[in-house]
C-alpha cells in the first residue's frame, strides 16, 4: 500500500509537471510568432458607431466580422482626442510624457527622445508603412520617415485640409476628394475619395511586401470619419432620411471605411496570408456626430474624460491562432506597444523598457478569461491656453480609473471637483458616490497628484514657437510653385504674416 501510494503521488506529480509544460507552451505560443501586422485606426468614430455594439441604424458588416472573429477588449480605453492617442499607441506611455497636450500649436509633436513602435519593429526585421493620418508633428524631423516608417503616404495636420498657425497643417486647399498626399517626400495628386485612396495604396504596398517574404507592419489611420463630414454621395444616400445631418454623412463615411476593410480582408484571403496576419481594429477617441443616435449607454463623447470620451473598440483577429472571445480586463492604448513587441519578438533595450508604461496583453489574447493585476489609468484632456501654466488646468476635464472606480473632475482648475462612479454597477456614470466612498476618492486623488507631478518635466512643447508657415504648405509650393494665399496669411499671427510677406492691405503679392 505505501508503495502504491508513493507511485500514485509520483504519477500525479508527473501529470502536474507535464500540464505545467503544456500551459507554458500555450502561454508562449504567440510570443515571437512574427505575423504580419495590419493595424486599422479610425478617426472620431465612437464605441457606439458599430452595428456589432448595438447601433440601431449604422451597418458595419466588415467591422462586425473583425468583432466576431477576434478577441474583443470590452473595457479598452484611449485618449480623449486624436494626437494623444496616436502617441500613446506608438510609444507605450501616456501622451503627456511624450510632450503632447493638444492636437495643434506644436503641442501635438511627439518628442524626438521617444522611440516608436515602428522603430522597434524595423529592428526586429519588419518592413513598416503608414497610410493616412500621422498627426505627431509635420516638421521634417518629426515626420514618420524619421520615426521608423519605410513607406510613408500621409496628409498633414490633424486632417485633410486642416491648417493652423505654426507647424500643424496640410497641403494648401486639400480636399477629401482627389487629395494631395505626401508619398515618401513628394506630393502625389491622387484621384478619388480619400479613404479609397489610402486603402488602395496600403493594399498595393502590402502586396509587394508579402511577395518579398519579410513580415510587414501596415498602419492605416484614416482621416475619416473626422469632420468635415464629406462622404461620397452614394454612401451618404444610404442614411439620408434615416438620421439627421451630420450623422447621415458621418455614417456614410463609416460605410465607406467598412467596405474598404472588407476588400482588404478579401485580399488577405486571396494572397493566402490571412492566417499569417494579425488584424487589429480600433477607434482613436470617443464618439462625435454619431453619439446623438447611439452612444452605447455611456456618458460623454470626444474631448471628455468620461467613459464615453475614452472607451474604444479593440478587436484582435488572427485566424487559427486567436479564438474569438470577449475580454473584460481594463486595458488601454499604452498596452499596444508592449503587446506588439512581444508578438513580433522585438527586443527592447533597458531605455525603451523604461519608456513603456503599458503592459503586454498577450496573456489575455491567449486566454481572454484570464486576469492581470489591477492598475490605475489617467486621463486629461489637455488643451489649456498656449503659454499658460498647466497647473492652472490640473483638474480640468481629468480622471483616474481602476477596474472598479472612475474618479472624474470635469470642470476643476487648480482645485478638483471630484465625482466618483462605480463602473461595475453604473457604467453609464449616472450616480456620483463620492460621499459614500471618501477613502476611494482619497486614494485615487493621491495617485493623480503623483502622476501629474511626474508629467511636468516632460511637457516639452508648452513654450515652443512654431514656424511662420506650416511645412506641408512650403513643401507643396516648392514642388508645384505658387505661394501663400490670403487665407494662409490670415491663419498666421499678424506680425508673422507681414514678416512672411503679406502686404499691409492683406492682399496676396
Amino acid at each position: 500500500m505505501p508503495m502504491k501510494g508513493t507511485r500514485l503521488k509520483i504519477c500525479w506529480f508527473l501529470l502536474f509537471v507535464l500540464s505545467a509544460v503544456f500551459v507554458g507552451e500555450a502561454s508562449a505560443a504567440i510570443a515571437g510568432k512574427r505575423p504580419n501586422i495590419l493595424f486599422i485606426l479610425t478617426d472620431d468614430q465612437g464605441y457606439g458607431d458599430l452595428s456589432a455594439h448595438g447601433n440601431p441604424v449604422l451597418k458595419t458588416p466588415n467591422m462586425d466580422r473583425l468583432h466576431a472573429e477576434g478577441v474583443r477588449f470590452t473595457d479598452f480605453h484611449v485618449s480623449p482626442t486624436c494626437a494623444p492617442t496616436r502617441s500613446a499607441l506608438l510609444t507605450g506611455r501616456h501622451e503627456f510624457k511624450n510632450g503632447i497636450t493638444h492636437t495643434i500649436l506644436e503641442r501635438e509633436r511627439l518628442t524626438l527622445k521617444a522611440t516608436t513602435l515602428a522603430q522597434v519593429l524595423q529592428g526586429a526585421g519588419y518592413t513598416t508603412g503608414i497610410f493616412g493620418k500621422w498627426h505627431l508633428g509635420d516638421e521634417a524631423e518629426y515626420q514618420p520617415n524619421r520615426r521608423g516608417f519605410d513607406e510613408v503616404f500621409i496628409h498633414g495636420g490633424g486632417g485633410i485640409g486642416q491648417t493652423y498657425p505654426g507647424s500643424c497643417g496640410d497641403a494648401p486647399g486639400n480636399k477629401y476628394f482627389d487629395p494631395a498626399i505626401l508619398h515618401n517626400g513628394k506630393f502625389e495628386l491622387t484621384k478619388g475619395y480619400c479613404t479609397d485612396v489610402l486603402y488602395a495604396q496600403a493594399t498595393r504596398w502590402m502586396d509587394a511586401q508579402r511577395k518579398s517574404g519579410k513580415p510587414f507592419y501596415a498602419y492605416i489611420p484614416s482621416n475619416a470619419p473626422h469632420g468635415p463630414y464629406h462622404a461620397r454621395p452614394e454612401d451618404k444616400a444610404l442614411y439620408a432620411g434615416k438620421v439627421e445631418e451630420p450623422a447621415a454623412s458621418f455614417f456614410g463615411m463609416l460605410h465607406n471605411i467598412d467596405q474598404n476593410i472588407g476588400k482588404l480582408l478579401a485580399k488577405l484571403d486571396e494572397w493566402g496570408i490571412a492566417k499569417d496576419t494579425l488584424v487589429i481594429f480600433m477607434n482613436d477617441n470617443g464618439g462625435t456626430a454619431g453619439t446623438p443616435v447611439f452612444n452605447a449607454g455611456m456618458h460623454g463623447s470626444k474631448g471628455s474624460a468620461w467613459n464615453g470620451g475614452t472607451r474604444a473598440a479593440s478587436f484582435w483577429r488572427w485566424p487559427g491562432t486567436l479564438k474569438p472571445a470577449d475580454c473584460g480586463v481594463l486595458a488601454a492604448n499604452i498596452d499596444f506597444f508592449p503587446t506588439i513587441a512581444e508578438i513580433t519578438g522585438a527586443k527592447l533595450t533597458d531605455e525603451i523598457k523604461r519608456q513603456v508604461e503599458g503592459r503586454s496583453l498577450v496573456p489575455l489574447l491567449e486566454n481572454p478569461a484570464g486576469t492581470l493585476p489591477d492598475r490605475i489609468q489617467f486621463t486629461h484632456l489637455g488643451r489649456w491656453q498656449k503659454m499658460s501654466d498647466p497647473n492652472l488646468a490640473k483638474f480640468a476635464m481629468c480622471s483616474v480609473r481602476n477596474p472598479r472606480w472612475h474618479l472624474v473632475s470635469p470642470n476643476g482648475g487648480t482645485a478638483p471637483k471630484w465625482q466618483l462612479f462605480d463602473m461595475k454597477a453604473d457604467y453609464g456614470e449616472k450616480t456620483d458616490v463620492a460621499d459614500q466612498h471618501p477613502e476611494v476618492v482619497k486614494q485615487l486623488a493621491a495617485a493623480y497628484d503623483q502622476w501629474w507631478t511626474d508629467c511636468q518635466p516632460l511637457l516639452v512643447n508648452e513654450k515652443v514657437l512654431g514656424p511662420k508657415l506650416n511645412p506641408f504648405a512650403e513643401l507643396y509650393w516648392k514642388q508645384f510653385g505658387g505661394g501663400p494665399t490670403e487665407a494662409d496669411y490670415q491663419r498666421m499671427d499678424p506680425a508673422k504674416a507681414v514678416e512672411f510677406g503679406a502686404p499691409k492691405k492683406g492682399k496676396k503679392k
